[in-house]
């Protein structure tokens, strides 16, 4: 692998002329400038990022935190960060934190350590307080799920007036008795989706029974079978089900399927998100549709602002409901 010294003698020129022609090319003279890049190019010289990065105290590098890449959930946002981050000259480092406070830190360090510039973070599960006091310090951009702090803009949908939208739909079709799987309230979006669904009861006079909620252990297609099997056990006599994402639908799907239920026919059934999935499910699943990719774009945008020093407002995008053979 050539180095900046190769470089410097294949041209006929010092070191410092090299690295200013990377660094500051308009510093340096048209001539010595074209006869360096044309070394560069012969010698397939690929400069250290990284070292440079650290020299100038600088990164070109955006964290993007999720818990699990496995949610589909998250696919469309991050193809829409990569993008984005590559129109600004960034890439992007994927972070799992499963959830973990150590693997949080790791991450964090980074930051720290001048070896990113900013994150984006669409993980619920991370530790509120330590993400608002981080903030303080570093560029941060929430998108989805967030908490209402200083220096911690977001970038999501109205999870709420959503959940409303979608109960009400179902109320019209002439659903009476609509089960709610959710997931723990600890997460904002859970709360808000079921404050909807409650508010879209209330305004139909339904007063909704204990039996009729059920929260998942997590946002996977085995919880949601799991889930949708304890409510028919329970034999609350439902006729629709709205799930809080669309994981957990697809697998209350996959429960009813099993169980000879038809559906629509005789449970109908809601979930949130619009990922791929849900067009090919059978039968396919309705669903509130969020723009993820653009979600991805503007946590971008956001993030650059934030990282040139810009004021940063939160933006609340719109979401669509999706109506497909499920219900």
């Amino acid at each position: 692998m050539p180095t900046i010294q190769d470089v410097a003698k294949h041209a006929g020129v010092s070191v410092a002329t090299v690295s200013r022609v990377l660094n500051n090319p308009s510093s340096v003279a048209e001539l010595t400038r074209k006869k360096v890049e044309l070394s560069i190019q012969e010698l397939d010289y690929s400069p250290n990022i990284l070292g440079r990065n650290l020299r100038n105290a600088k990164s070109r590098m955006l964290l993007v935190l999720l818990p699990k890449i496995s949610n589909q959930f998250y696919l469309k946002i991050v193809e829409g960060i990569e993008e984005k981050a590559l129109e600004y000259g960034y890439n992007i480092l994927l972070c799992q934190t499963h959830s973990k406070l150590e693997r949080e830190k790791v991450y964090f360090d980074l930051l720290k350590n001048q070896l990113a510039a900013g994150a984006i973070t669409m993980d619920p599960t991370i530790d509120r307080k330590t993400l608002i006091n981080i903030a303080k310090r570093y560029p941060f951009v929430q998108c989805s799920e967030y908490v209402n702090a200083k220096n911690l803009p977001y970038v999501t949908i109205d999870s709420e007036l959503a959940a409303y939208q979608v109960t009400k739909y179902l109320l019209k079709q002439g659903h009476q008795r609509i089960g709610l799987i959710n997931v723990s309230e600890y997460f904002l979006y859970a709360r808000d989706r079921k404050k909807g669904y409650l508010r879209a009861l209330e305004e139909f006079h339904i007063e909704p029974e204990e039996g009729w909620f059920y929260s998942a252990n997590d946002v996977s297609l085995e919880s949601g079978q799991q889930v949708m099997r304890s409510l028919l056990n329970k034999k609350q006599d439902l006729t629709a089900v709205f799930a809080v994402s669309d994981m957990l639908a697809i697998g209350a799907l996959k429960e009813l399927n099993t169980r000879g239920i038809d559906v629509p026919n005789e449970m109908a059934v809601v979930g949130f998100d619009k990922i791929e999935f849900t067009s090919i499910t059978y039968p396919s699943l309705t669903t509130v549709a969020q723009p993820m990719y653009k979600m991805g774009e503007i946590s971008v945008d956001m993030l650059i602002k934030k990282i040139q020093g810009e004021k940063v407002e939160d933006i609340v995008l719109e979401h669509e409901l999706i109506i497909r053979e499920s219900t």
